[in-house]
């Protein structure tokens, strides 16, 4: 860690710069000869991607920033914030404590955090910040995790660990077992130390594939940002044998939507109905989630066809996802694509069809955008058809 970037003078003139081209100040003279100006731009381009992302680092003084792909990489506080309500305890350890955002939001929840870091610039760095933001009840490990527990005599209450899908063999990975460190090989051991694993994945993982090198679970959580899945944790507790819950949240600007329910509960039976007066498209956790089955069951509307993942019904509900009026249904059809759709300018989506969006607004000269939202889909009956709506919510 370069501690010489913290001079009034540098950190001044990081603050003042924030949100400037890089590419720009680059071509500059150095103002501050006595530290390297790749140094003092990386701070400036982590600081800027920090503002939206990490609001609480950014408008905090004298915080040292990793490179921009660390932060790039980082939970972002929202989805921080939102991970730390899932669980509680006195004590937790983190295993792959990162630039720490998770870490701050834990030690809110915990009486002691421990940050593991193998890193040992990452973790100084992350010891400094914790320091300007007041964390008191958190300790710092910069070693490789798998010793810090061995030789440790201390039962957690939570692990919490976010395995490295970079692996100096095989680049970037997506299954466990292939990820750094190997929580599958080393599952066993962590349980001598906690009795509760919170365990992150790639949002690209497959949930069965999870499943598949992993026991005990009994929660799997998915957290979009905005509409964009952004985490997939598996929780699991040692000896657990229940019911396996998928938990799903959306997290807005103004609300968090959520959805719930028990994978493979054969109960939960959709139904199907041809186009009604509302239209209702879940969010993307629930679209990761798969479970579209039970989303008819639950809010007792009916799907459109078995694999359009579509859903409607005559009286409007709330619904974690958009929601549309129908205003018209047409077939896809050549007379009737040339008599509402032809050189018209809408928002298109396709659902179970057998076109891209690029290739129906190319085919009938659709331009992107205006109020108008066309849904390309199939219905009950396996007939092509276009639902053109309204957008509600």
């Amino acid at each position: 860690m370069n501690s010489s970037i913290l001079s009034k003078n540098i950190q001044d003139f990081i603050s003042k710069n924030s949100g400037t081209s890089i590419t720009k100040l680059a071509l500059q003279k150095n103002p501050f000869p006595e530290v390297e100006w790749i140094l003092i731009l990386n701070q400036i381009e982590a600081k800027t991607k920090a503002k939206e992302k990490l609001p609480t680092w950014f408008l905090t003084e004298n915080i040292i920033y990793p490179s921009r792909i660390s932060v790039e990489q980082t939970s972002s506080e929202k989805t921080a914030s939102y991970k730390a309500s899932l669980i509680d305890g006195k004590t937790l350890i983190d295993l792959t404590g990162g630039f720490g955002v998770d870490d701050y939001y834990f030690s809110q929840k915990f009486k002691v955090v421990a940050h593991c870091e193998i890193n040992e610039d990452l973790s100084a760095i992350v010891k400094h910040n914790f320091e300007q933001l007041d964390v008191k009840n958190c300790t710092f490990f910069a070693d490789d995790s798998t010793n810090i527990l061995k030789e440790s005599k201390q039962k957690w209450d939570w692990i919490y660990i976010d395995p490295s899908r970079r692996n100096d063999a095989k680049g970037k990975v997506f299954m466990l077992k292939d990820c750094l460190p190997n929580v599958p090989e080393l599952l066993d051991f962590y349980f001598e130390k906690a009795d509760s694993i919170l365990i992150k994945t790639a949002p690209l993982l497959d949930i069965s594939a999870g499943l598949s090198e992993l026991k005990f679970v009994k929660n799997i959580h998915i957290i979009a940002l905005e509409n964009e899945v952004k985490e997939l944790l598996f929780e699991i507790h040692n000896h657990y044998s229940g019911d396996i819950t998928i938990k799903t949240a959306n997290i807005l600007k103004d609300k968090v939507e959520t959805f719930e329910f028990i994978l493979g509960n054969e109960s939960d039976y959709p139904s199907y109905h041809l186009p009604q007066k509302y239209l209702y498209e879940p969010n993307s956790a629930i679209m990761k989630s798969g479970g579209f089955d039970e989303v008819s069951s639950s809010f007792k509307i009916n799907k459109l066809q078995k694999h359009s993942h579509l859903y409607t019904s005559e009286e409007l509900i709330d619904f974690p996802g958009r929601v549309f009026e129908i205003e018209k249904v047409i077939s896809y059809s050549k007379n009737d694509m040339k008599a509402e759709l032809l050189n018209q300018q809408a928002n298109i989506t396709t659902r179970n069809f057998p076109d891209t969006v690029e290739n129906i607004r190319k085919k009938w000269k659709i331009k992107n955008g205006g109020n108008l939202y066309c849904f390309f889909t199939t219905d009950k009956n396996d007939n092509k058809i276009v639902l053109i709506c309204r957008k509600i919510i």
